[in-house]
């Protein structure tokens, strides 16, 4: 197994089925990656969304919401690819994200991991705009080595929001992250996206400024 994608998913009933079709489509040998669901306590029908899919996926639940970094740790976990990428169950990719991706970590073995950069769309997948994700990256559409994702610890499970800068911070503090400048992520703007909450994420980043002060 060369490739773990990782879809976390609570209460995204309405946008999963897009996230697991775009990740079983890659133009990647499919005895070479898996896809792997884990869902965070949802009250919905997102179970019943994942089950429609069987065995082409991996399918995770925690009896509780335990929150999107315990979620993400969850699935890391359990991967058995050498590689990982997160995938949000409100988002989609490209179907040449893990080809390329995994294609560049191949050939540059100093890298720890690679981004690319993503399209933003809205609730129908209507492009808005290309945004880089060297400028403002993001969470997820980043492949990481695995081993060097549980060498810092994984994700900081007391952040609520913002678990991807401080992990970001302390990955860059021993590895080295590449960059493709093709847009492999669509990143779905919503009324629903947890960094809506301006208040809640200033908090989050306000403690991530006095840990690395």
């Amino acid at each position: 197994m060369k490739v773990s994608i990782i879809i976390t998913v609570y209460n995204r009933e309405r946008y999963l089925s897009r996230a697991i079709r775009s990740a079983l489509a890659q133009h990647f040998p499919k005895k070479d990656f898996e896809v792997i669901v884990v869902d965070d306590g949802s009250m919905d029908r997102s179970a019943q969304v994942a089950a429609d899919y069987g065995d082409e996926i991996i399918y995770i639940a925690h009896e509780r919401r335990k929150g999107l970094p315990s979620a993400r740790n969850t699935g890391i976990r359990r991967a058995r690819g050498r590689y990982v990428v997160n995938l949000d169950s409100d988002d989609y990719i490209h179907e040449d994200l893990t080809y390329v991706e995994h294609l560049h970590l191949g050939l540059n073995p100093h890298w720890g991991a690679v981004s690319c950069d993503y399209i933003l769309v809205d609730e129908h997948e209507q492009h808005i705009s290309r945004i880089s994700g060297t400028n403002k990256p993001i969470a997820c559409g980043i492949m990481f080595r695995k081993d060097l994702l549980i060498a810092i610890g994984l994700y900081d499970e007391s952040l609520e929001v913002c678990e991807d800068q401080d992990l970001r911070l302390r990955f860059l503090q021993h590895y080295y992250i590449g960059h493709v400048e093709l847009p492999l992520y669509r990143y779905r703007r919503h009324k629903e996206n947890l960094t809506n909450n301006q208040k809640r994420v200033n908090f989050f980043n306000g403690k991530i400024q006095q840990k690395y002060a």
